[in-house]
């Protein structure tokens, strides 16, 4: 089920009606919950039971961890937690990866294997609420989170629908205590809701999904395109993701603020960054947050000396590609930013803050980089990664066809109404004009905005690309 489909604006009416028609707390969160479920099983509902197995085996984690203060005990447990979720994350989406990887690696050697590989299909989500329930369980560890004894609040935190597939990654600190107040109708800024999730709609079906058959048709197909459509085929799949991404993040940070809760922003604007760490303070911030608290700072973070900030900056990004997919494309597009971190680190270290570069020329840095990056992330294998490298320097490659029906107007109108989303998100001056509006006629205005911009989505749905990971 789709944040843009109409059976989702079906059963979000629906859940919508009957939440605020319930009178008690313990009530919603029980509606809540179960839609969850039947949401999440909309897709496969075999794959509930890794979720059951992942909350009940946190959620009694936690609470032995919280009962006892003996470190081994302790230790143990958050053992056991890690051994689970990282074990049915391993089975389900790198098993297959790894046993490919070992055999081709034993044919390097000269020693011939068969593969061990098993028929799985990747449950939708799991990397994500993997992390979440692992944070929950190693903030107790260190003592930084308090146990909740409500089973149904900590099972409503790790299969809250709204980001249940496709994050952004929550966390028990941000999320439990919320549940604890029962919502007033009254209080819900539902005007801000709404808007956010038109913004997200416009990024997910308007641009994205309308740029996907494009970048799919060059993907598919690179040999005919010279330098320039290579470049327009790379940018169009950045801004693809971009709006892909991000917009899910509105629709589900929007479909949340409708039942109550407040969850953080996943993107602050990350194309106006002016340098590649500033740009992962502001990218899928839930995925880098967890990977600086839980990963780079346990490694030791900036602490030590150079090379071992360095060591644990390649780490962090290696494993941060890793968590992407099963491919090598993903660990060499981690891989560069891990160099492109430790890159910005030694630039810090040698000018002490004695040179800046200009605004607007690190954006323009940063963005380049990052599509060079892309080329690994979006590519079938290496191979074709690197051949698309050499065709964007290739500048005497000339072009012997465009991309099917694509002409540059449409990467250059995608990328004009991308900027003035990130605009207007924020703008004060449209906020103040879309709260100005009486109730019945921000209705009236909300119904024609909307149904303008269904007009101009994409024909055929297209599934979020995140749901992959």
């Amino acid at each position: 089920m789709l944040f843009t489909e109409f059976r989702f604006f079906l059963f979000l009416g629906i859940l919508l009606a009957l939440y605020w028609a319930l009178p008690g707390n313990r009530q919603r969160k029980v509606l809540l919950l179960l839609a969850s479920y039947a949401f999440y099983g909309a897709w496969d509902w075999r794959f509930l039971s890794l979720i059951f197995l992942s909350t009940i085996v946190d959620y009694i984690v936690g609470l032995r961890l919280s009962g006892t203060a003996d470190f081994r005990k302790r230790r143990n447990w958050v053992t056991v937690s890690l051994v689970v979720n990282l074990g049915l994350l391993g089975v389900f989406k790198y098993f297959n990866f790894f046993a490919d990887s070992a055999v081709d690696f034993l044919g390097l050697l000269g020693w011939e294997a068969d593969g061990v590989f098993l028929q799985l299909v990747l449950p939708v989500g799991i990397s994500f609420y993997t992390f979440q329930t692992l944070s929950y369980t190693l903030d107790i560890y260190r003592n930084k989170l308090e146990p909740t004894r409500s089973l149904l609040d900590f099972s409503l935190f790790v299969a809250f629908f709204p980001q249940l597939v496709a994050g952004p990654i929550i966390r028990a600190s941000d999320f439990l205590y919320q549940l604890d107040t029962k919502k007033v109708f009254q209080r819900i800024d539902y005007r801000w809701a709404l808007m956010l999730f038109l913004v997200g709609f416009i990024k997910k079906a308007c641009i994205a999904d309308n740029l996907a058959p494009y970048v799919d048709a060059f993907f598919a197909d690179p040999d005919p395109y010279g330098t320039l459509q290579a470049w327009l085929g790379v940018l169009a799949f950045s801004t693809q993701l971009y709006c892909d991404f991000s917009g899910y993040s509105d629709m589900a940070i929007a479909t949340a603020g409708l039942f109550g809760f407040r969850l953080r922003d996943n993107f602050n604007r990350p194309f106006t960054a002016e340098n590649i760490s500033e740009f992962w303070h502001r990218w899928h911030i839930s995925l880098s947050s967890w990977l600086r608290d839980y990963l780079y700072i346990p490694l030791g973070g900036s602490r030590g000396t150079r090379l071992q900030r360095y060591r644990n900056l390649m780490i962090t990004m290696f494993l941060g590609g890793l968590w992407h997919g099963a491919a090598w494309g993903y660990i060499v597009w981690g891989v560069m930013h891990g160099a492109g971190l430790i890159a910005h680190n030694i630039w810090l270290t040698l000018t002490a803050g004695r040179f800046k570069v200009p605004v607007l020329l690190g954006i323009c840095m940063t963005f380049f980089y990052w599509n060079i990056t892309m080329v690994a992330f979006r590519a079938e294998d290496i191979a074709q990664a690197w051949y698309l490298w050499q065709k964007m320097f290739d500048f005497s490659a000339g072009a012997t066809t465009f991309v099917p029906g694509m002409s540059d107007l449409v990467v250059v109108l995608g990328l004009a109404v991308l900027m003035c989303l990130h605009a207007t998100r924020n703008s004060v001056l449209a906020q103040k004009f879309w709260r100005s509006l009486p109730r019945p006629l921000f209705a009236v205005f909300y119904g024609a905005a909307f149904s303008l911009v269904v007009s101009f989505r994409a024909i055929e749905y297209q599934p979020f690309i995140y749901f992959q990971f």
